[in-house]
């Protein structure tokens, strides 16, 4: 009944498009293993009670495997580079990842699907009202390591100071609480999770950054590629993509536009 459930809200997200016979290839194995990083809930979300995985990453994998005529298997992994080691080491066959430049040359990018926007999380009191504040001489500015916004930060910040810490909801509530640091990057969503029941904290109004999110094959496989390529093509064609994102519930996600396949990051 599960599956069925499943199935039948992918078609109802996606409608009835026709299999790819020919882009079976994607899952050697004959089920599609999808891959994607657990502590990121613009990508998905899994249901503590049920098991149950949803967002727009499960959506995909789900209608990627079901226009290829094979079953699915999503599994959740600890950080981006567990994403790319499972790809890249044949125990997954795709996987759901931020492009950065730094985690490029082991496997292969999609061009980019969305965009997942980045801010900060500060105190009610701070006198850091927008990005513009944030860096500045004297200010410790934290992300989570190998975060995607914490790489950003680290070739971007200029006078502020870095602080790279564990991905602890706690202890980032109480670093900021006992101003050891001054502000906490990472995507809308987490911020958002973050200030739900701890007053004192608020999220600035503007973003850094959109992450370009991404779907990664093995290093190699060109046909794989262009095959995840095109599927992209047409669920941003069809406005299939835009729903997904919209029946996801997270907040600070945006289609990529169509514009290159090649993903890429500002300077």
């Amino acid at each position: 009944m599960k599956a069925f459930i499943i199935f039948a809200l992918t078609l109802a997200v996606f409608g009835a498009q026709p299999a790819l016979a020919d882009d079976r290839d994607l899952a050697p194995t004959g089920t599609l293993r999808a891959v994607y990083l657990a502590s990121n809930p613009a990508q998905a979300v899994q249901d503590r009670a049920t098991g149950a995985i949803r967002g727009v990453s499960a959506d995909l994998a789900r209608e990627l495997a079901r226009r290829i005529g094979v079953p699915v298997e999503i599994r959740p992994v600890a950080d981006p580079k567990a994403v790319i080691d499972a790809v890249s080491g044949a125990a997954a066959d795709i996987g759901f990842v931020a492009f950065e430049p730094s985690r490029a040359g082991t496997v292969e990018f999609s061009q980019t699907y969305m965009l997942v926007w980045q801010s900060f999380l500060v105190r009610e009191d701070s006198s850091i009202r927008a990005i513009a504040d944030i860096d500045r001489v004297g200010q410790k500015i934290a992300g989570t390591r190998n975060d995607s916004i914490t790489l950003f930060m680290k070739r971007k910040l200029r006078q502020a100071t870095l602080l790279e810490i564990a991905n602890d909801p706690a202890e980032i509530k109480r670093l900021l609480a006992a101003k050891e640091i001054d502000a906490f990057g990472a995507n809308r969503q987490r911020l958002n999770n973050l200030m739900k029941d701890t007053p004192g904290l608020r999220m600035l109004p503007d973003s850094l950054f959109g992450v370009p999110q991404t779907i990664i094959v093995p290093k190699g496989k060109a046909e794989m590629l262009s095959a995840v390529n095109r599927f992209i093509d047409d669920l941003r064609a069809s406005g299939s993509l835009q729903r997904s994102i919209d029946n996801s519930g997270v907040v600070g996600l945006e289609v990529a536009p169509a514009s290159s396949w090649q993903p890429s990051v500002p300077d």
